[in-house]
């Protein structure tokens, strides 16, 4: 579904990441510090929150649909805000508006896709769409390549944007029945207990690269703003190969998958406050944490349908809600920590919540020993 990866691309890799990148313009025009922007963000994530609480009731009662106009309509609102922001306090509300689009579009696209795509098919299609992360954070880098100083336009470009892509994915899918909606308002969420351990100590690790990398890029690598806009394409470029997280999880499952992937991003951090001044190597890591992230997500929602196969949308959205209270407290928590040591020191941080994150899969007996083809018709659910 293009139109689907078009929207995650417009909500997650432009109006919500869209403040880490362009966070060096925002901290020279507002004064912005470390603390605050983490403040920033940690706000934008639980806004995020309870935008896929409310996506994930609508959902339940066979209003996918709405929960996707709200993604979009959102964003789009947000972004405005942001193009047009007077003061740091409109700023932060469009932030914090633009941001919280993100999650009503999981689990509206959950259910989009499982309802408009064959089930031979479903799991592949789904961690394609999820890979649209990858498609906006390349846009975005674009974006500070040729326009480097225009943030203002490239935010009012997010809210067009915004809404296009909203109207297209909706004129393309079939949505889900009632009968789906009794099913899935039967399924037990308790069941979550662990991938939902695992997202947030996951989110709680990435934030950093999504909040401060291109700020680590720039102050403390003293990179100019064309070498990080390429480097932010390279990061968004791998996070599009991540596309491939429905067939990695059927090939290893989703244990090896998850802490393979978590592994990954951490070493990936690790490279990037060592060498934050070196284009190669901060090249080579934030590929890797690119792909590493949208493979992580990918396999929370291959993992939720694993858990909840009756509802997946509902379980997509609980997991993502998880990964976002994740990075809310992690921005907050690496803001202090760059405001107090530096900003290299809380990647050092953030690296040790992913190695904790690594750990959180499921058991062996649970993800491993099953046959990897039950395990994708699992998956497939």
């Amino acid at each position: 579904m293009p139109a689907g990866l078009a929207v995650i691309a417009v909500t997650y890799g432009l109006a919500r990441y869209g403040f880490g990148l362009f966070l060096p313009q925002l901290r020279s025009e507002f004064g912005i510090t470390p603390g605050t922007a983490g403040g920033i963000a940690a706000g934008s994530y639980l806004a995020f929150c309870l935008t896929a609480l409310l996506a994930q009731r609508w959902v339940g009662r066979d209003r996918a649909r709405a929960a996707l106009w709200l993604a979009g309509s959102t964003a789009a609102a947000g972004s405005a805000a942001v193009a047009s922001a007077p003061s740091t306090a409109v700023l932060t509300v469009g932030v914090l508006v633009a941001g919280s689009g993100a999650g009503a579009a999981t689990p509206a696209l959950v259910a989009a896709v499982s309802a408009t795509v064959r089930p031979a098919a479903e799991s592949r299609a789904q961690a394609v769409v999820n890979s649209g992360t990858g498609a906006g954070v390349v846009a975005g880098g674009l974006l500070v390549l040729s326009v480097p100083g225009q943030w203002r336009w490239a935010w009012a470009g997010f809210a067009v944007l915004a809404l296009a892509a909203t109207r297209a994915a909706d004129r393309r899918t079939a949505w889900p029945s009632a009968a789906r909606r009794r099913d899935a308002a039967r399924a037990p969420l308790r069941a979550l207990t662990r991938p939902l351990v695992a997202a947030v100590l996951g989110g709680a690790g990435c934030a950093g690269v999504w909040t401060f990398g291109r700020d680590l890029l720039t102050d403390d690598g003293a990179l100019s703003d064309g070498a990080t806009g390429l480097l932010w394409c390279v990061l968004g470029a791998a996070g599009l190969a991540g596309g491939l997280s429905g067939d990695v999880v059927a090939r290893v499952g989703l244990r090896r998958a998850w802490a393979g992937a978590a592994t990954v991003a951490a070493a990936a951090v690790l490279v990037l406050a060592a060498a934050p001044g070196s284009p190669v190597p901060a090249g080579l890591a934030l590929a890797g944490f690119g792909c590493s992230f949208v493979v992580l997500s990918g396999v929370l929602l291959a993992w939720g349908a694993h858990r909840l196969p009756a509802a997946a949308p509902q379980a997509a959205a609980v997991l993502f809600i998880g990964l976002t209270v994740g990075q809310a407290a992690g921005a907050l928590v690496l803001g202090a920590v760059a405001d107090a040591t530096g900003t290299p020191a809380s990647f050092v941080v953030a690296a040790g919540l992913l190695a904790a994150a690594a750990t959180a899969a499921e058991p062996r007996r649970a993800a491993h020993h099953r046959p990897v083809q039950r395990l994708a018709r699992a998956c497939e659910g």
